[in-house]
């Protein structure tokens, strides 16, 4: 066969591949493809409080905004877009937290609840854990992919599994973790401004081939606030002479963030994108720090361990608006796909996530469709308190102790610091919800603490082994009734 004969052989051969795989794609797939699809730039930044910005994150709570902090790219976003005031981190640390994002399934259902290794010498045994994201869970990425969306993740990774070209990534920068936050100094601080431009570079290139995409950006900027420019440094050192030095590295890094930020929105801009293309910000956790207006931090579950700026700018979202129903992080794999044309029948069972497409255009009166109307928040595991675990109701939210077996319980609408128990005065309303988290975290298999054996009240607990080993600001203790 003469090499012509072979090229129109190929031709034709090919021809009929498309045709037979055309003819076995589901009906939503050719519908999406003919649709005029929007972009999605999804922002996740790390160890980043709910007050952690110069954004207000709720317009009656001052203190919702950190007091010297300045990011004014990021108030631009809000005024642009719309904040989200009870949204939440599916977990008080990184790692869970970027699997539940992945896979539209909660810490708890993933088995996987606690980024560092677990602390030896306490009165219980933390779990053991998944510490890889499966092979055999379908990413919103691949669903995405599947759909015709280029894909892209810059930045931290940290949950293995092979990294992202595994799970759904066209191109990325590989199975990354914290390390690589500290080899990025002045004048690309922990990788801001390079994570832009292969972003904008990404979005240039898929822009004119017609292709719709999807940019994730895991941000590792507050993992080494010490990496901040030499510049903003110096202004913060200023600015905030006499404060410990955390307090200015973490204000010099949030600054340089926020212009990394203010870079991706002008590529966005200048290449005509901004009027079908969605961006969305948000933390992988609560922070302590600045002024405390939530209870808690990072490694608990109290609301300053949880609750997190989320702000959406978009195709049909009100600029400058609010929304204040509650939220959490694996709400995003169904909202994702929703914008891609992706039907809910498609999704992989076990979601438990819902859309909040219809947030974002109905004036807040919808509440978000899960398979479960409560959130649970699950962290058996030494870190900023002892184990413990948290479901959300309505307005009320209780914590159970897995130590002392002891219950507490808040009206977030009238005591959002969590300083006044009410498991006492409301005994009834404690049990239902206690029964409630009991029946979930057992239909999901959660893994919990066991009886140490070998406890000593007597030895401390081994430096090596965790910095804070449940002596976080809670521990303990009971709030005021």
């Amino acid at each position: 066969m003469n090499s012509l004969m072979r090229r129109l052989f190929s031709a034709q051969w090919a021809a009929r591949v498309v045709l037979v795989a055309l003819a076995c794609a589901p009906s939503w797939l050719l519908a999406a493809e003919k649709s005029e699809r929007p972009n999605i730039v999804f922002m996740l930044a790390d160890d980043q409080g709910w007050n952690g910005l110069s954004v207000a994150m709720h317009p009656n709570v001052p203190g919702s905004k950190g007091e010297y902090f300045h990011t004014p790219n990021l108030e631009r976003l809000a005024a642009q877009g719309m904040r989200f005031s009870a949204a939440y981190a599916p977990a008080s640390v990184c790692s869970p937290t970027r699997a539940s994002l992945l896979t539209g399934k909660s810490p708890a259902k993933l088995h996987w609840t606690k980024a560092a290794p677990p602390e030896e010498g306490h009165k219980l045994i933390e779990p053991r854990l998944i510490k890889s994201i499966s092979a055999t869970e379908t990413t919103f990425a691949e669903l995405l992919q599947k759909a015709g969306y280029a894909t892209a993740h810059y930045g931290k990774w940290h949950i293995s599994g092979g990294g992202p070209g595994q799970h759904g990534y066209d191109e990325h920068d590989g199975d990354t973790g914290n390390e690589n936050a500290f080899k990025f100094k002045d004048p690309n601080p922990v990788d801001i401004f390079g994570m832009a431009d292969r972003a904008a570079t990404f979005m240039e290139k898929n822009s004119r081939a017609k292709k719709p995409f999807f940019i994730q950006l895991s941000w590792n900027a507050l993992h080494a606030s010490e990496n901040a420019n030499n510049a903003t440094l110096a202004k913060y050192e200023k600015l905030l002479s006499g404060e410990n030095t955390k307090r200015i590295t973490t204000a010099a890094i949030t600054e340089d963030l926020d212009t990394g930020v203010g870079k991706l929105l002008e590529s966005i801009e200048r290449l005509g994108l901004t009027g079908n293309t969605y961006v969305i910000y948000m933390s992988d956790n609560g922070a302590a720090g600045g002024k405390k207006v939530l209870n808690g931090g990072k490694g608990g579950v109290w609301e300053g361990g949880i609750r997190v700026p989320f702000i959406v700018r978009g195709p049909g979202v009100k600029p400058n608006s609010w929304c204040h129903t509650r939220i959490v992080g694996y709400d995003l794999y169904p909202t994702f796909c929703e914008w891609a044309g992706i039907p809910a029948e498609a999704l992989p069972k076990g979601i438990e996530g819902g859309s909040i497409v219809s947030l974002m255009t109905s004036n807040d009166r919808n509440d978000v469709k899960r398979p479960r109307e409560e959130l649970v928040f699950h962290f058996p595991h030494y870190q900023g308190d002892t184990p413990h675990s948290a479901i959300l109701l309505g307005d009320l939210k209780l914590i159970h102790f897995y130590e002392d077996n002891r219950d507490v319980l808040f009206n977030l609408s009238k005591d959002l610091s969590e300083k006044n128990d009410l498991a006492e005065r409301m005994p009834v309303e404690a049990k239902k919800l206690r029964d409630r988290l009991d029946k979930y975290l057992a239909e999901v298999d959660a893994q919990f603490p066991v009886p140490n054996p070998n406890y000593d009240p007597s030895q401390p607990v081994a430096p090596e082994k965790g910095q804070r080993g449940g002596k976080g600001k809670n521990a303990g203790k009971k709030p005021k009734n």
